[in-house]
């Protein structure tokens, strides 16, 4: 992971490199050193456990994963706006999947200067410190990482956001922010480390609907994400409850 992480970081505009970059569709950027950083882990984590499956951002979907008892779940760059910009909320993302659930999580976020990662069961840790979650018990005044509020939203507060899902996730398995939501259909590959990292910080992990996330199904997919202190889960479910409904359709 570190290695992989020096790679971007050798790609990274930050530091004044060039970057060859385009749009795999409206609004959603890719770079070469996306690419170069799939390939790297591909082949290094394949050669650690040959058997697992492999699903990934930057591969093409393949079916036979699903009958994989471990799987590698990878976002090679999650934040990719802000690393085409410059800009050092990006992450590397690497979760090891067994039976729909989490076992590793690792986040390596170089130009931040982090190194988050958690085990099921023993814990969670930026740069060998442990981590320990936000424990708010009420959800007006919650730290939000987000750009701007809804009305309906206002009574909350806004701190940094950085572009990358799994590094906001991680803010709050980090004491930074109390509450992460999402209300927008998400694959799998962007929040498989970040919440096991919150989990084991001890924050409460959900979609939308306070339903529990599963991880290698057949549609990698899951409406919204939540992450938040346990205390103001039941809350900020209430909250959501309808505009994700109208939203997931």
């Amino acid at each position: 992971m570190r290695e992989a992480g020096q790679l971007a970081l050798a790609r990274w505009p930050g530091h004044g490199h060039e970057l060859d970059s385009w749009d795999k569709q409206p609004g959603d950027p890719v770079s070469v050193a996306d690419l170069e950083v799939d390939r790297f882990l591909k082949a290094e984590l394949g050669k650690l456990l040959p058997s697992a499956g492999w699903l990934s951002e930057e591969t093409i979907d393949a079916p036979e994963r699903l009958g994989a008892d471990l799987i590698w779940l990878v976002d090679p760059i999650d934040g990719t706006k802000d690393f085409i910009r410059g800009r050092p909320g990006w992450s590397v993302s690497v979760a090891l999947v067994s039976a729909g659930r989490p076992l590793l999580g690792i986040l390596d976020a170089p130009a931040r200067g982090e190194f988050w990662s958690a085990e099921a069961g023993r814990g969670a840790w930026r740069n060998n410190l442990p981590l320990s979650a936000s424990s708010r018990t009420v959800l007006a005044g919650a730290r939000v990482p987000a750009q701007a509020l809804p009305k309906a939203d206002m009574d909350l507060t806004l701190v940094e956001q950085p572009n990358s899902i799994a590094l906001r996730i991680a803010m709050v398995a980090a004491d930074e922010a109390d509450l992460l939501a999402t209300l927008r259909w998400g694959y799998e590959w962007d929040v498989g480390a970040a919440t096991l990292i919150a989990r084991e910080a001890g924050a409460a992990v959900s979609d939308a609907f306070g339903q529990a996330l599963g991880f290698n199904k057949a549609d990698p997919r899951a409406f919204g994400v939540l992450v938040c202190s346990p205390g103001i889960h039941a809350a900020a479910v209430e909250r959501l409850a309808e505009r994700a409904r109208e939203l997931a359709g």
